[in-house]
Parts: C-alpha cells; structure tokens; sequence
C-alpha cells in the first residue's frame, strides 16, 4: 500500500509540469511565429495613410520613400499677404526623414506580450512623419521669400497729370515675419492643405486712406483741373492753363492723415507760360555806382533805382484760393513788391566811401578770348563792397572759369609751358587786383605768382589764380567801407579802391634779380601746344613801405621765385617729338602738377601765403 501512495503523489505533482510546459512551448512557438511574420512595426501603423504594419525597418523606409517621396518634392503653395506664390521644398531646407519616421513606428519593445500583441492587435497607430529642417537654407528661402512678396505701404495721394487729376490707390503694407514663418513651413510641410499655407504677416495700414484719397478728389483737385486760371501783375493779364498748373501743383500728407494742396511756386515763376509776363512787369535793382570828380572826391554818379519783382509767395497766395472757385472767380491779381539795391546813395555817403584809395592798371596785347574772359570777372567784380573786417576772395566773387560761367578758351600756363583751357586771360585780372590791394595797404590772406615770369607785369608784385588750388584773398584790415570799381577795354583793365585812406601813402621798392637760372627747350605737338620764347629764371624781393605823417610806420618784404620759361616750338601732330635740354618732367600740355612755392613774404605782418598750383590763368 505505501508504494502506490508514493507513486499517486509523484502523479499529481508532475501534471501540472507538463501542462506549464506544454503553454510554455506553445508561447514560444508563438512569439516565434509572431516574430517572423509581425516584422518590426505592429500591425495597423500607418504615416500620412501609408500602412507600414507587419512590416520590418528597411520595408518601411521603402513605403515611405516610394508613396511619400512625389508629395515630399511637390511644390509648396504659400500666401504672404495677397500674393500667392509656390516654393520648392529643397529650396526651403525641407525633407521627409525617412529613417527617423521609421524609428517613430517601429514597436517600443521586443518582449513575448509586446511582440505577440502585436500580432493580434486590431485598430490603427497613426505616426507622424519627422520633418527634417535645414535652418540656415530655410532662412535664405524665407528672407528671398519677403523681400519677393514684401510690400511697402502705399498711402493714398493724387496726382496731376496733364491737365487731370487722378487718385492713387493706398496699400497696405506687408511684411513676412521670418521667424514664425519657419514655423508654419515646418509645420505644414506633407500636411493636406485645403488652400496656400498662410504665412504670417505683419500689415501696415496706410495713414492716408481711400475715404481720404476720395474727399482730396472731391473737394480739390478735380476743382483745382476744371479750368484756366486767370491772373493780373501790375496790369498785365494772364492765363495758366489746368496742364501748366498740374506740373507745379501736388497733394502732400499733413501727418495727420489729410491730403492738401502744394503749389510749387518758384517752379510755376520761371514756367515758360509764366515767366515772359512777369518778365515784362518788373525789373531788377540798380546799386548807386560812386565815381571820382575832377577834384578826386568821390561822388554818387548813378543814384541808382529800385527794382520791382514777383515773389514766388505772393504768386502762391494769389493762385491756390482761386483753384477751388469757378467760373469768373477764376481770377486774381499778384502783387508785386519794391526791391532796394544793395547800395543806395545815401548807403554810399554812410560808409564813407569819399576819395581814391588806390587804383592800378594792366595793359595787355588784344586778343579775343582775353576781352571775354577779362569783361566778364570785371563785371562780376565792379561794384563789390567790402566792410571793414571782411575778406575779399578772387575765386568767391568771380566763380569757375567755365562756359556756364560766360568764360571762353584762352591761354594758360600749365606745367611751365602757354596752353589752351578756359578762363585764360584772368591773370590780368588777378594781378591789377593785387596791385590796388597792395597799394591801399590791405593785408594780404592768399595769393601767388605765375610759375615763370610774363614780362607786362612788374616783377614780384603779380598774381595768379586757379580754381580749386589757388585764390588770391585779402583782409579788409583799414578801418572803413571799400567800394571796388573796375573798369576794361580790349586792352587794358583798371581797378580803383575807393574808401577812406588809412595811411597817407604807401611805397614800393624792388631789390635786384638773384639765383638766375637759364631756360631748356621744348618740342611739343598738337592743338593745345603753344609756342613760347625762353626766358630766364630768378628770385625777387619786392618791398612795401606805410607812410603816415610823412613817416615811415611799416614795412614789409616779399619774395618771388619764378622758374625759366622755357623754349617751346611746336611740331605737326604725330611728328615724333625731342626736346633736348627740356627741364626734367616736363611734359607739353600736361595735367596740373602738384602746387610749387610761389611767392611768400619774409615778414609775419605780410599774411599768409599759400603754394600756387603749376596751373594757371595765362
């Protein structure tokens, strides 16, 4: 009996044993099986609609790239304010990461309830693909994106056109906001879309609207077009049509979001339907012209008048009121206005303009370009008055010596040697300046002498000018008013300083020539070469003395250097060209050189002064 007992336990134990191993197996069996066929990715997994269930990684990754890849590279349609445009996804960093989607959907674990669960689940996983952005090319895009598709606001305004008034439209304006847009691409990209994806903006309302824009059209500018104007100036009538009155009239914004009217009238003054008329009506001011009697006082020989014009404010208050009326209320009148000359003869008798001061002439050979050039900065000259304190510039007063100037060709020295250029002649003009400043005692600020000496003017007391580089300036340092009256001919030129003496005399003297140096030759060719005889170089001092009381009471000295005038003949153009004995870099009808030592004084009281350019007048 105790053995059947025995064998009866043993029975009872070893049943549930091999049932536990009977499930064990078939587990097993079935995460196997479950392992086979389930793949890497649960059944029902799908990205964007692509059901990637059962299958394993490289699987997916080939769905994915075969069924996403056409929408992955399709255009995107955007919207950035009203304009619609379509950017390629390249172009804007974007792609489809096929491997980190896939890593997404794959199942989170490999243990036997995880992996058999997934062969029997039921339902669907949706995995959102990963979106791989490369910042930096996204950022070109999208910046490429808003400057394309930016628009700056437009506010309403209203313009003239040929005799019509017409509105233009106000605009917003838009402005990509880069940074969220970023954002949205990302965000959208392989998304279905019913339209563009709207990117955001930043909008800017125009200050001046349509309800703006329509009232200046009603109220104004189609008034201000609806016919001529009339208007009367001192006598004269005239009229301006709508066309004439377009091109000088515009609306301007007042900030305050208001369209009103801006008439140009400086511009409608000279306007070729304007001006002839007004020309006729009045006329500019006439200075008191001071003169010498018989006896060297000074008198006033022309009282002089004054002028009458047109200011460009009064003819704006006359034409904008009436733009607005109709009919014959279309019509006004312009008032004029007197216009005192800068020096009246009572002026004259207040500034103590009473006797010569001093006065100095220059005579010259007739040539044609010299009469031009030299009448013209005379009358440009003649008249000028400089106050006690002020500076007198040769290059301020007379302006460039250019055609637009009244200037013409003549001749000048450039580079030691006569050339043609404008304004040649003005040296007459610069010298005879010097001369009468230099005898009315006046203190020299800036002033130099040609490079080689020209025989018609005195020794070391001569000067030169050129634009840009040298000026001839003196300080009206005597205490009173100095009139400059100048006066030319074809072949001599005046200039007379009157005022009121400061010293009873004033005396030059002249020391001998020194550090003589013998000219060279020059060969040169073509239309600007000039022929020159030679001449020697050397150093002069010239001296000026004040004389008061019949006492001398100052000096000064200044000294010149002047460089040989060389040789020059002249050859047919493309003859081949020597020059033996040339000074070393000089070259015929050369650009300026850079500024050589001129004249300097030897004293401080002299003033300073400055190098003279190798350029200048003749």
């Amino acid at each position: 009996m105790g053995r059947v007992r025995s064998w009866t336990v043993n029975r009872r134990i070893a049943l549930p044993v091999a049932a536990g191993g009977a499930v064990v197996l078939a587990l097993g069996g079935l995460y196997g099986t479950a392992l086979a066929v389930g793949g890497d990715i649960d059944q029902g997994t799908r990205v964007l609609g692509v059901d990637l269930g059962g299958m394993s990684r490289a699987e997916a990754r080939q769905a994915l790239t075969r069924q996403l890849g056409p929408a992955a590279a399709a255009p995107i349609t955007v919207k950035i304010g009203d304009r619609v445009e379509k950017a390629d996804p390249a172009a804007l960093g974007l792609s489809l990461d096929a491997d980190a989607t896939v890593d997404r959907a794959v199942r989170t674990g490999y243990g036997p309830g995880t992996v058999i669960g997934g062969l029997f689940a039921s339902g669907s996983r949706d995995v959102a693909p990963v979106i791989s952005m490369n910042e930096q090319t996204a950022r070109a895009a999208v910046k490429r994106l808003g400057l394309t598709t930016g628009q700056h606001v437009r506010e309403g305004a209203i313009a003239f056109e040929e005799g019509t008034a017409k509105a233009v439209a106000p605009l917003p304006g838009v402005s990509l906001v880069e940074d969220k847009a970023l954002g949205t691409l990302r965000d959208a990209y392989l998304r279905p879309h019913p339209g563009p994806v709207v990117l955001p903006v930043v909008r800017t309302e125009p200050r001046v609207g349509a309800e703006e824009t329509g009232r200046a059209m009603r109220q104004f500018a189609e008034p201000a077009m609806s016919g001529p104007v009339t208007l009367t100036v001192a006598g004269r009538r005239m009229s301006i049509t709508p066309a004439v009155l377009g091109e000088h009239l515009k609306m301007r914004a007042d900030g305050q979001g208001r369209l009103v009217p801006d008439l140009d009238s400086k511009s409608l003054l000279a306007d070729p339907a304007v001006a002839p008329t007004i020309d006729e009506v009045t006329r500019t001011p006439r200075n008191a012209v001071p003169g010498l009697a018989a006896d060297g006082r000074v008198v006033i020989a022309d009282q002089g008048r004054a002028g009458r014009q047109v200011t460009q404010e009064a003819l704006g208050r006359a034409v904008l009121p009436l733009l607005t009326r109709t009919g014959a209320a279309r019509s006004g009148e312009v008032a004029t206005a007197a216009v005192q000359p800068e020096l009246t003869a009572g002026e004259a008798r207040r500034l103590g303009i009473k006797e010569k001061v001093s006065s100095f002439t220059v005579e010259f050979p007739a040539a044609p370009y010299r009469t031009t050039n030299i009448g013209r900065a005379v009358e440009l000259i003649n008249g000028s008055v400089v106050m006690p304190g002020q500076e007198w510039s040769f290059n301020r007063t007379v302006g460039e010596r250019t055609p637009e100037n009244g200037f013409v060709d003549g001749i000048m020295i450039n580079d030691g040697q006569y050339v043609k250029s404008p304004g040649g002649g003005v040296s007459a003009v610069a010298t005879t300046m010097y001369n009468a400043a230099f005898f009315a005692g006046v203190k020299p600020v800036e002033h130099g002498a040609h490079s080689f000496y020209i025989e018609r003017y005195p020794e070391g007391r001569e000067a030169t000018v050129a634009w840009g580089t040298l000026d001839l300036r003196w300080l009206n340092d005597s205490g009173h008013p100095l009139y400059i009256q100048a006066r030319s001919t074809d072949t001599s030129l005046t200039i007379s300083f009157l005022g009121t003496k400061k010293y009873d005399e004033i005396r030059a003297t002249k020391g001998p020539r020194t550090n003589i140096t013998p000219p060279g030759k020059r060969t040169g060719s073509g239309e600007t070469c000039e022929v020159q005889t030679p001449l020697e170089g050397f150093d002069v001092t010239v001296g000026r003395t004040f004389v008061q009381g019949g006492k001398e009471v100052k000096h000064e000295d200044f000294k010149t250097h002047y460089t040989p005038r060389d040789e020059v003949t002249c050859t047919p153009e493309g003859a081949p060209e020597a020059s033996p004995g040339a000074t070393p870099g000089a070259t015929p009808g050369a650009t300026p050189q850079a500024p050589v030592p001129s004249q300097t004084p030897s004293s401080a009281a002299a003033g300073g002064v400055r190098t003279a350019a190798q350029r200048h007048a003749g």
